[in-house]
């Protein structure tokens, strides 16, 4: 069960603009991988709100968003690419916060959480 309440306003904007016309899994990630790579502007700092077992970064962990990986990389779920240790490496998004970045990148990244956190797959 979600502990995130149902939001009227974001759920509209998911409807028609990220997931729109969409109609299978595919194009579900499609519309999420394009919503995002198109409103969060790059690059931006984030810090690490969760562990993750496929990931390397730490809670609290602060890192440069740099930009988003192939789409095929996004199939199971929407990652980003970030600076790592002299290196491009794609982790999570769920797994980030935005730190100081401008109204539509912080936006989207909320987006994704909330859908991530309602349970919604694509």
């Amino acid at each position: 069960m979600t502990k995130t309440k149902e939001d009227e306003v974001r759920e509209e904007r998911i409807s028609m603009e990220v997931v729109v016309d969409a109609y299978g899994e595919e194009e579900r990630m499609l519309g999420w991988y394009y919503y995002l790579h198109d409103k969060m502007q790059f690059p931006f700092k984030a810090t690490c709100i969760a562990v993750r077992r496929n990931s390397p970064l730490a809670k609290g962990e602060e890192v440069k968003v740099v930009g988003m990986p192939p789409e095929e990389d996004c199939e199971g779920e929407m990652l980003v690419d970030i600076q790592w240790e002299k290196r491009t490496l794609a982790v999570p998004l769920s797994q980030l916060e935005g730190i100081d970045v401008d109204d539509e990148t912080q936006e989207a990244i909320e987006d994704w959480h909330y859908w991530v956190d309602m349970g919604y797959e694509f």
